[in-house]
């Protein structure tokens, strides 16, 4: 039996800031045929001097989530499940209402999907926000949206490198996989 495949987004910061992804292809590697893609790299993000300023303004400014959304799609042609962080979240929120094939989708701490008016057509789309994210969207948009929107207390927004949620968003994945081979 082949494996599934998961397409892995990091957040705003790519490969240089995120040690932490790796714990998250220890728990994953085993059972899903893992494809990541660093989200500076997926947004022709250049960005020479590293600040989080100087990110931000590459891909809200400067249509590095745009151009992101354009080369994932280009890149990612077969259904896949996606698990992404941050801004990948939202890269991957945005690609999947334009089209891309996704299975499933777990975005962790997207920003800024509250200006979309609708949920991306697969049916398995989960958005995980830390409590005290102040860019998590409002409960009235998901309940406009019928986005499934969790809400992890005592969170913030970069959740997604504590190793309980780590597991946690893991383990639930897991299980997704290991249902289906049953």
């Amino acid at each position: 039996m082949m494996a599934e495949k998961l397409v892995v987004i990091s957040d705003k910061w790519g490969a240089k800031k995120g040690l932490w992804i790796a714990s998250y292809f220890g728990y994953l590697q085993q059972y899903y045929d893992i494809v990541f893609h660093d989200c500076q790299q997926l947004g022709n993000v250049d960005v020479s001097i590293f600040s989080e300023e100087n990110i931000d303004k590459a891909f809200f400014e400067d249509n590095g989530i745009e151009r992101a959304v354009s080369n994932l799609i280009r890149k990612e042609n077969e259904p896949a499940h996606y698990l992404a962080f941050g801004v990948g979240a939202t890269v991957v929120y945005k690609a999947s209402l334009k089209g891309l094939p996704a299975k499933s989708i777990t975005a962790i701490s997207a920003i800024g999907i509250e200006s979309e008016e609708q949920m991306p057509l697969t049916t398995n789309v989960q958005l995980i926000f830390g409590e005290c994210d102040k860019k998590k969207p409002s409960l009235k948009w998901a309940k406009r949206a019928a986005a499934n929107l969790r809400i992890v207390p005592n969170f913030g927004h970069t959740l997604y490198s504590d190793e309980k949620i780590i597991s946690e968003v893991s383990l639930e994945l897991l299980e997704n996989v290991t249902k289906k081979a049953v």
